[in-house]
């Protein structure tokens, strides 16, 4: 009965993260107007993750099923706790229309058990941890140094908008749903891997099919979020970013290193949002958001899967006491921050102490 709750729970993830990452990676060349409906662009994703899952998506589930902590301790039990702490902080970015990392949440929920049972491959884990930074940050450069070429080359009138680039832009962001689908299912199907349930192959297979099913179904938030709100796209701009997004993440996949395909789509798209306007596009709510979600997402999955462990696993109640005494106490820190903020602006309204 446990094993089928299990499932269930992946598939369920599977499809929040067709929602999140994969239907981010079509968020360029729907922005950039190549692809008019999103419907359209959607269906493409869907169509490009399942094939990029069943190609080339193994070695990412090898690491996430047993590159991070000990398969002996991933038991059936321990798979629900994963899957739900993974699942709850995307289900909540979700609803944001924030395009969140599958693989910090699933990574992040996979340490906090980890961190439980003192059993963490740790050398692989800052590996991994390492790329979540490098990646994003290449990502970024590459935007902005041949972002500005690219304004050049358009301010000489050398880029005019032809079908060729619309078609070049379509196949950009196939592609980078193809290595969405190489990266992000390992994130449902690899704790279920891990602890026996089913193969590599069938896992796979399954979890391709219902990401896919999620980006058409649940994908449309994060598509405007991506392709519409941080920054207006011409095509040009939309193959640079895509194609930087379907390398990185792409070569990742290879060597089994679970990336956040969303972070380096959205890091692309601040990068080109820089090259254009310089660093007012830091100044926008939409990327304050982003950068924060990013920040805070797999330390909140780490946390409930700890807290999980403790609380169903261990029975460790001085355990669960500290970690309610933290969430208090981070809790009371932010309400006084937000109190000092409003009374600050409202003498600052009034006209006092200035």
């Amino acid at each position: 009965m446990l094993e089928y709750f299990a499932i269930a729970i992946s598939l369920f993830f599977a499809m929040n993260i067709g929602a999140s990452g994969a239907a981010a990676s079509m968020g360029v060349a729907y922005g950039a107007g190549a692809i008019k409906k999103a419907w359209q662009a959607l269906l493409l994703c869907a169509i490009g993750v399942y094939s990029g899952a069943v190609l080339g998506g193994g070695e990412v589930v090898k690491t996430i099923s047993s590159g991070i902590m000990p398969t002996e301790y991933i038991t059936v039990k321990v798979v629900i706790i994963i899957l739900i702490s993974a699942t709850s902080s995307l289900f909540f970015a979700n609803l944001l229309g924030i395009p969140l990392s599958t693989s910090e949440v699933t990574v992040g929920a996979v340490v906090g058990v980890g961190i439980a049972y003192k059993v963490l491959f740790v050398k692989s884990l800052l590996v991994i941890m390492s790329f979540w930074v490098i990646v994003p940050i290449v990502a970024f450069v590459i935007a902005l140094v041949f972002g500005r070429l690219l304004y050049k080359l358009q301010g000489k009138g050398l880029l005019k908008d032809r079908p060729i680039l619309t078609i070049l832009l379509i196949l950009a962001g196939f592609f980078e749903a193809f290595s969405a689908g190489m990266n992000n299912v390992a994130n449902a199907v690899g704790p279920l891997v891990g602890a026996g349930m089913m193969d590599v192959t069938t896992g796979i297979v399954l979890g391709g099919a219902f990401v896919a099913i999620g980006a058409i179904l649940l994908g449309k938030r994060v598509l405007e979020t991506n392709g519409k709100k941080i920054m207006r796209f011409k095509k040009a701009e939309g193959i640079l970013i895509s194609s930087t997004g379907a390398l990185l993440v792409g070569i990742s996949s290879i060597f089994g290193l679970p990336v956040p395909l969303t972070q380096v789509t959205s890091s692309s798209i601040i990068g080109m949002g820089m090259a254009q306007n310089g660093a007012q596009i830091f100044h926008k709510n939409i990327v304050k958001k982003i950068l924060r979600i990013w920040i805070v997402s797999p330390i909140f999955s780490l946390a409930i899967s700890y807290f999980l462990v403790q609380l169903f696993l261990e029975k460790d109640l001085y355990a669960i006491v500290l970690i309610g005494s933290i969430i208090i106490g981070t809790l009371g820190v932010i309400s006084l921050m937000r109190m000092m903020r409003e009374e600050e602006q409202s003498i600052y309204d009034a006209g006092e102490g200035i």
